[in-house]
């Protein structure tokens, strides 16, 4: 095992988070772009996006669970998860060089209708994307032990995930989302091939590079598991109402536009930057706090406690967009609040959920505990009639509050795992 991968050095930290950050970044682009890209550029109303992006979420429940069971069982170039990482990785890189070129793909296919086109790209981008994320956090838990060494892996992956995306929202508010699409392609390729030749990974899944047994469950906890999962998904609807839609809101509530109303290219900039800008922000709230605020809080209240109080001011931030997020300012502010909610939501479950299932099955249990997100990304994706359908586009953060403060409920009958609670204790003694 190499050093600083014993020693659990920051380096090793660091490297560790990188494959998540690639999948991370290509999932900002998507977010940053897809949705303005298709609307700008093709023409598509809120209903052909929503669809558009139902393959995602098609793409998560096929992946994850499928890749997450075959890599808890193999082992072929020097290790379990590198290769679906590699192999995702290379597809996501490829698939969003295709993101900008839907048109010109479509005409050289001979293809009337682009739609067809966008949704192949969109679930071939999202499918990458699922293959390597559930390695890139399932190899989290397998390299670390249970804890606070564990809640450390996965607050770094966040932090260091969530500083490239908020570079992503920035690259796409201030130079171009064209900018943004190809500069990713070339940082998802580096981030999932390079970092992955340095970790070590263990033969076995119970023991340590070097054979040792690694201190872990080896039964499932299902009941607590199904609690966790229920109450993540009730997060995920609202969350990915907001990344689907925020930008038709910001189209009429701050531009002052009619969501079918067609515009000129300088205003369409104009919502691109409002949207990349506000997700910027609510990112750089979403790294900056779990390794340098949410870790040490969880120490002296425990992890369930902390995600839930996030989860509980994410759907006040909603609210507060609701009522006075009717201007760039007031919205930048409260996407702050809300970002405190997002730093919680891609760090803490995962550090939560790995302890309650069983070690040698993570890959498996990480890939069902994905579908607390990708079946509410489905909910979310077929919501695009009924939203545009409202007079007003507040009903975007009406759905995503009411969403936010069920889970804020349901995240209370989670029970903080005993590892955690007996190193509260030792804090305290």
């Amino acid at each position: 095992m190499l050093s600083y991968q014993k020693n659990l050095s920051p380096s090793f930290f660091a490297t560790l988070s990188l494959p998540a950050t690639a999948m991370g970044f290509a999932l900002s682009v998507q977010i940053a772009a897809l949705s303005w890209i298709l609307n700008s550029k093709f023409g598509f109303n809120l209903k052909e996006i929503g669809f558009v992006w139902l393959a995602g979420p098609v793409a998560g429940i096929l992946g994850q669970v499928i890749i997450g069971l075959i890599s808890d069982n193999v082992w072929f170039w020097g290790g379990r998860r590198r290769p679906f990482i590699l192999i995702g990785g290379v597809i996501a890189a490829l698939m969003l060089l295709a993101l900008p070129n839907i048109g010109v793909i479509s005409d050289a296919l001979g293809f009337e209708e682009v739609i067809g086109v966008a949704i192949a790209v969109a679930l071939s981008l999202d499918l990458a994307i699922n293959i390597s994320f559930n390695p890139t956090r399932s190899l989290i838990a397998d390299v670390t032990p249970e804890g606070t060494i564990r809640t450390k892996g996965y607050t770094w992956m966040q932090t260091i995930s969530g500083f490239f995306g908020v570079v992503a929202y920035l690259i796409g508010a201030f130079v171009s989302n064209y900018t943004l699409i190809y500069l990713g392609a070339i940082l998802v390729f580096i981030f999932s091939v390079f970092p992955t030749l340095f970790i070590s990974e263990p033969k076995k899944l119970d023991e340590t590079d070097e054979g040792e047994v690694k201190a872990g469950n080896t039964e499932t906890n299902l009941p607590k598991f199904l609690k966790i999962c229920f109450a993540h998904a009730f997060t995920w609807v609202g969350v990915q109402t907001m990344f689907i839609y925020t930008f038709s809101f910001i189209k009429e509530n701050i531009m002052g536009f009619d969501t079918t109303e067609t515009v000129s290219q300088a205003q369409n900039d104009e919502i691109g930057f409002i949207t990349g800008i506000s997700f910027a922000i609510l990112n750089t709230v979403g790294f900056i706090l779990p390794a340098l605020v949410l870790e040490p809080i969880t120490k002296k209240i425990g992890r369930v406690k902390t995600h839930t109080v996030c989860i509980a001011l994410m759907a006040v931030g909603y609210l507060l967009i609701i009522f006075f997020g009717h201007s760039q300012t007031a919205l930048f502010v409260l996407m702050a609040v809300v970002g405190i909610g997002w730093a919680a939501v891609v760090s803490l479950p995962f550090a939560i959920m790995s302890e309650t299932v069983n070690q040698r099955k993570m890959g498996l249990f990480m890939g069902l505990f994905n579908l607390s997100v990708v079946i509410p990304q489905l909910v979310s994706s077929s919501l695009g009639r009924f939203i545009d359908a409202q007079p007003n586009k507040n009903s975007i953060f009406i759905i995503s509050a009411v969403c936010l403060g069920v889970s804020a409920l349901l995240w209370t009958l989670v029970k903080e795992s005993k590892s955690i609670e007996k190193e509260i204790i030792a804090e305290k003694a």
